[in-house]
């Protein structure tokens, strides 16, 4: 075996650079330099041994110089070498047909088993006459690297965790409020009312609360108080005996003994009729029910979630909801905001919806274009999250390229009060004093420094729609917010 010290590598290379000709450098300097470096450095001879190993290796590997010099390299079972595993023979390696390798992020088999991350470099060593002297082979060890990757994923991760919760997204501070309300109501029995205007997400809460508390492993009931007359709804809740009225042919359960060990959700609370509101009120204080035609009292084990988007104690003073019924309800109360209140969540529920759409639908859209943003953050949002899944959604039909932009969004978001795109003219051209000539870049700039740069106002100073204008800004390639 010839063995090939790393100094006369060194040695040599000096001596084919002109520059340095006139100094010499002894291999003892050369060999102290290599053991200073804080990177491994090592040899191999034609047939793929060590002939030197560096200090550094020693570290890396684990292995001592005179346990690797004179082994072959498969024993640092590098899992990536030329973008392959570590080939079984030395023939096969491609370091030997290709020449290079340059910094190389792989796995390295420390003596111990353990695998070490690692960049590596090697070069194809040739003597004048073209021959294969060798390789010499740099390792950096990037295991602090790797430990400060896995601290920012892990950051990450958290950041994630803590901008979700079941299935609702949101990190502005009112949402971090809403989220530690949820986590605190899971852990306790007590009855929660939730509040918020339609479409923010009151039965996502109610799940929540749910899926995370003792009770998971039971039932989730879901009743709709507005969707039932005062007489099918107390059946649906309380359940009733055969003979009970007209239909009833056998006894029924009612919802409420359905949720036994788990949860009956309540929505639209606020719509329940007087009698039912003190039959509910029964249950809660004493948590039995009584079936319609029956006297026999059942008691139930259940946790009480109601949702409501009216202001319940304005219904108080009304005199149409129970004051003793509402205290009963809001044990512990959790107030939605409006997604208006909270425009931050925006681009993440946009994102959410976009990407449980493309595992829905199979397309790979990447998410808005800048001009769609914008315009879906000066939109309010009257229906809230539910509006915002529409139009993500109504988006995904219309779109056809990787990015969702502003043509392909509801018409009452692209304009402004939600008229619609094309407005009739009144009369024929120029009898509303509407400028009809085809616009130029020149012109259009003009229009929009009489409007202020303001883009609706544009439009209807030329009488065509917003998105218009935003087509010809895009076409003539004019910064939104001006010259």
């Amino acid at each position: 075996m010839v063995t090939l010290p790393v100094s006369s590598f060194i040695a040599g290379q000096r001596r084919n650079k002109d520059p340095m000709e006139n100094i010499h450098l002894g291999p003892d300097w050369a060999d102290l330099l290599l053991e200073s470096l804080a990177d491994g450095v090592f040899t191999l001879d034609h047939s793929g041994r060590f002939t030197s190993w560096n200090r550094s290796m020693e570290r890396i590997s684990g292995y001592s110089a005179g346990e690797a010099l004179g082994k072959s390299c498969i024993m640092l079972g590098f899992n990536s070498c030329m973008g392959r595993r570590c080939p079984s023979s030395v023939i096969e390696c491609d370091i030997f047909r290709h020449g290079a390798v340059d910094g190389r992020e792989c796995m390295l088999r420390h003596k111990d088993g353990h695998d070490v991350p690692v960049l590596k470099s090697a070069r194809l060593i040739r003597d004048a006459k073209g021959g294969i002297l060798g390789v010499v082979e740099t390792v950096t060890d990037l295991s602090e690297l790797y430990e400060e990757r896995k601290k920012a994923e892990s950051a990450i991760l958290r950041l994630g965790e803590m901008s979700r919760l079941d299935s609702i997204v949101g990190k502005s501070h009112d949402m971090q409020l809403v989220f530690a309300a949820v986590r605190a109501a899971a852990l306790s029995d007590a009855t929660v009312l939730i509040q918020g205007e339609s479409g923010t997400g009151k039965e996502l809460i109610a799940r929540a609360i749910h899926h995370t508390g003792s009770r998971s492993s039971g039932p989730m009931v879901t009743v709709n108080c507005s969707a039932l007359s005062e007489f099918l709804l107390e059946s649906e809740l309380f359940g009733h005996v055969k003979g009970a009225y007209t239909g009833a042919l056998k006894d029924r359960a009612g919802r409420f003994e359905e949720g036994e060990g788990g949860t009956v959700f309540l929505d639209e609370i606020g719509e329940l009729p007087p009698y039912i509101q003190v039959k509910l009120l029964r249950v809660l204080q004493e948590r039995e029910v009584e079936r319609v035609g029956d006297s026999k009292k059942r008691k139930i084990d259940i946790r009480v979630i109601a949702a409501t988007n009216r202001n319940l104690m304005d219904q108080v003073r009304a005199g149409y909801f129970r004051e003793d019924l509402y205290y009963r309800l809001k044990v512990f109360p959790i107030a939605l905001p409006p997604l208006r209140k909270r425009k931050e969540d925006l681009p993440l529920l946009a994102d959410h919806f976009i990407e449980k759409l493309n595992r829905k639908t199979g397309k790979t859209i990447r998410g808005l274009t800048e001009h769609a943003l914008r315009v879906m953050m000066d939109h309010p949002f009257p229906g809230n999250v539910r509006e915002l899944e529409n139009a993500v959604e109504h988006a995904f039909v219309l779109c056809s390229s990787g990015l969702i932009d502003v043509p392909d969004l509801p018409v009452e978001l692209r304009t402004p009060h939600g008229l619609p795109d094309h407005q009739p003219h009144a009369g024929k051209d120029g009898a509303t004093g509407i400028d009809r000539s085809p616009l130029s870049r020149e012109s259009l700039v003009h229009l929009l420094e009489q409007s202020g740069w303001n883009k609706a106002e544009a439009a209807r100073r030329r009488g065509i729609s917003r998105t218009a204008i935003w087509k010809y800004m895009k076409k003539f390639e004019i910064p939104l917010d001006g010259l």
